[in-house]
Parts: structure tokens; C-alpha cells; sequence
């Protein structure tokens, strides 16, 4: 007889086994709804996420921006105050020249005037007076001493605002490379993204430098560097003015003591002799002057030559560079530097060129000027020959008839040899 097989182990029952499948639904529908919901989270994180990244960078970027523009507008600020400082320093310089210049040209009439006390000290008996000839060359003296004070006063100030002008310069150089390298950061910046190569993780990159600065710190250093500069520009500005009038001051002070001075020479015979040596050497000086002058303009004339050819350099620059390939034909600083070279080249050659048209004026005024000096010789040289001659008339007084000789030929003689030097030089002059 056949026994029934039965697989060994334990059995189930049925509400078992349907209580299992009933949780096993259960369970897998709850799975369900909780990976539904966190793929809902994840993508409502996801897009707020993408969302909030991308608006932060651009505003970011925004901000880099903005703080780009206001960099540069304080930039061009500092070029604008450092191209006043620059011209303030350079019209300072020459404005102090020109009164170095006057101050050395008191020594001409100082020296004159000592000669004509020195001469005078040579008179003999009666003609050793205190006259007012003597007083004004004494008033002269001091004149001059105290134009000379002058004049040297305001050089030593010229020198210290110099001094406070590169100071001031040289502080807005400092701010304006600081922000020009601030620039250079921030455009770096701005042009980076997410594909560029150069991108990673820093050590605390959200760190704050010691020595950093806040907003207004910064604005208000740049604006005490402007401020500076502006107020050493207008100190500058008021110094020269202060120096012109004193050159004018002291120049028309001098011309009138020497005026009074020759006025009162010319109430004597002998003033005629003062004048002649005076004549003779402003003669010389201006001999020198337009020798000088001369030398100035060919100076001139080859500075004016080289600058061509730096302009030539520039443009050839310029026009090599327009052969640069593609994306490589930018107008990159060097494209703006050479364009500012070539402006700056041509208002220096005109400015040179201006400069040699007046030196060539000064230098036909100092010759026409040296005409009429050797003229006025001659005129007061017969003046003077004529006042000897009445001298030499009067000899007659002290001396016997038959012992006077006439002085008349050597009187001839001396003429001409003063007439000659000038019919030469009317010759050069044509």
C-alpha cells in the first residue's frame, strides 16, 4: 500500500498567508509614497538650489561689475588730478626758472653799479662830492638787495611746493596703481565661470585681511589723495602768481631806480662816459645773448627733428599693429598708449615748433635790438666827443695861444673807428 509524501517543515495557515501578502502590499505602497515624496523634495531643492546659485552669482558678477565702474570712475579721477599736478609741476618748474633766471640777472645791474661807485672813487679834488648821482647808485644797491631778498624768497617757496606737489603726486601714483591692479583683479574675476581651468577649492577663502579697508575708508583715502593734490595744485597755482607779480615788481622797481639813476648821470658830464659804458656792455650781452639764442634754435630745430621721428615711430607702431590676426586686434594699453604718444607728439611739435618761431622773433628783435644799441654808442660816443671837444676849446683858457693845438683830427679819427664796427654789422644785418 502507497504512503503519502509530505514535504517536512512547518506549515502556514491561510489567513497567514494572506496576511502576509496583504502586508507585503501595504508595505511596498508605503515605499512608494516615501520615494515619491523625497524625489518631490529633491527636486523642489534642486531647482530652488539652481535657482538660488544661479542669481547669487549673477548678482555677484552684478556687484563685481558695479564695483569695476566705481573704480574706475575714481580711477579717471586720479588720472584727471594727476595730469593737473603733472602740469602745475611742470609750469612751477618754470616758473621758478624764470625767477632764478631773474634773480641772476640782478648780477648785471648790481655789478654796474658797483663799476660806476668804483669808477666814481677814482675822481679827484673837488669832483670827490657826495652827489645825487652818488645817492641814487647807493638807492640802486638797495634796490637790488632787496629784489634779490625778494626773488629768492619766492624761489625757496617754489622749491618746498614742489617738494609738497611730488609728495601729493606721488600718493595719487600709489592710489592710482593700487587701483589699476584692483582693476586688473576684478575684470580676472569677472571673467571666470565654471569651465574655466583654473578654478578650485582655497584654504579660507572667506577670511577678512588685517588690513583691509571698509567702503568708506576707502572712498574717503582717495579722496583726501584728490583733495591733496587739488589743494597743492591751487597753492601752486597761487604761488606762481605770487612770483610773476614779484618778478614784475622787482623788474619795474629796478627800471625805475636805474631810469632815476641814468637821470641823474645825465645832470653831469661824466654821466655821458657812464652811459657809454653801460651801452658797451649791454652790447656785449646782448652779443652773447643772441650767440645764445642762436645755439637754442639749432637745439631747437634738432629737437623738433627727433621728435619727427619719434612721431614717425609711433605711427609706424600704430599701423603694424593693425595687422594682428583674428581676436588678437584689440585695443589692448598698448593700442592707447601709442595713440596718447602720437597726440602727445604733436602737440610737442607744435608746441617746439611755436617755441622756434618766438626763439627766431627774439632772436630778430636782439639783433634789430643790437642795431639800435650800437647806434645809441655812436650818437652818445659824437656826444661825447663833442662835450670834449667843447673841453678841448676851452683850453684856450689856461693855455697860451701859441702853444694851443686843435684836437680836431683825432677827434675824426675816433669817429671812425667807432662808426666802423656798426657799418659792419649793418652788413651782417642784410
Amino acid at each position: 500500500m502507497a504512503t503519502l509524501s509530505m514535504k517536512p517543515g512547518q506549515r502556514f495557515t491561510f489567513p497567514d498567508w494572506r496576511m502576509n501578502r496583504e502586508l507585503l502590499v501595504s508595505n511596498a505602497e508605503r515605499q512608494r509614497i516615501a520615494s515619491h515624496q523625497i524625489r518631490q523634495e529633491a527636486r523642489a531643492l534642486r531647482n530652488e538650489t539652481n535657482n538660488q546659485t544661479i542669481w547669487d552669482e549673477h548678482d555677484n558678477r552684478t556687484r563685481l561689475n558695479e564695483r569695476i565702474d566705481c573704480v574706475n570712475r575714481l580711477k579717471e579721477m586720479l588720472d584727471k588730478c594727476l595730469t593737473n599736478i603733472d602740469i602745475e609741476i611742470n609750469a612751477l618748474t618754470q616758473m621758478k626758472e624764470k625767477a632764478e633766471r631773474a634773480l641772476q640777472a640782478k648780477n648785471l645791474p648790481l655789478d654796474v653799479v658797483i663799476e660806476n661807485l668804483t669808477l666814481r672813487e677814482s675822481r679827484r679834488d673837488i669832483d670827490v662830492v657826495k652827489d645825487p648821482v652818488e645817492d641814487e647808485l647807493h638807492k640802486e644797491v638797495e634796490v637790488i638787495d632787496a629784489t634779490r631778498r625778494d626773488l629768492q624768497q619766492k624761489v625757496s617757496e617754489a622749491f618746498e611746493q614742489l617738494c609738497l606737489l611730488q609728495e601729493a603726486r606721488q600718493q595719487l601714483n600709489m592710489d592710482h596703481r593700487g587701483k589699476m591692479e584692483a582693476l586688473e583683479i576684478d575684470r580676472t574675476c569677472v571673467s571666470l565661470n565654471i569651465h574655466s581651468p583654473n578654478i578650485s577649492y582655497k584654504v579660507n577663502p572667506t577670511r577678512v585681511p588685517n588690513e583691509s579697508l571698509s567702503p568708506e575708508q576707502w572712498d574717503q583715502c582717495s579722496q583726501y589723495n584728490k583733495e591733496r593734490g587739488e589743494a597743492e595744485a591751487r597753492a601752486s597755482y597761487e604761488l606762481r602768481e605770487a612770483i610773476a607779480l614779484t618778478i614784475a615788481q622787482t623788474d619795474n622797481e629796478l627800471e625805475a631806480q636805474r631810469v632815476a639813476t641814468e637821470f641823474a648821470f645825465r645832470k653831469r658830464i661824466h654821466e655821458l662816459e657812464r652811459a657809454l659804458d653801460e651801452l658797451r656792455w649791454g652790447e656785449k650781452n646782448t652779443m652773447e645773448e643772441i650767440a645764445e639764442m642762436e645755439e637754442d634754435i639749432r637745439r631747437l630745430e634738432e629737437d623738433l627733428r627727433i621728435k619727427v621721428w619719434n612721431l614717425k615711430l609711433a605711427h609706424t607702431r600704430l599701423e603694424t599693429r593693425t595687422y594682428r590676426p583674428n581676436l588678437e586686434l584689440c585695443r589692448d594699453q598698448a593700442q592707447h598708449g601709442l595713440t596718447d604718444e602720437v597726440h602727445q607728439l604733436e602737440g610737442t611739435i607744435a608746441a617746439l615748433r611755436q617755441k622756434l618761431a618766438q626763439a627766431q622773433d627774439a632772436l630778430d628783435a636782439l639783433q634789430k635790438q643790437l642795431y639800435r644799441i650800437q647806434a645809441d654808442i655812436v650818437v652818445k660816443a659824437n656826444s661825447l666827443l663833442l662835450d670834449n671837444k667843447c673841453l678841448d676849446t676851452r683850453r684856450k683858457l689856461t693855455v697860451p695861444g701859441e702853444k694851443f693845438v686843435p684836437e680836431v683830427d683825432t677827434f675824426n679819427r675816433t669817429t671812425n673807428r667807432i662808426l666802423s664796427p656798426l657799418k659792419s654789422r649793418q652788413l651782417e644785418l642784410a
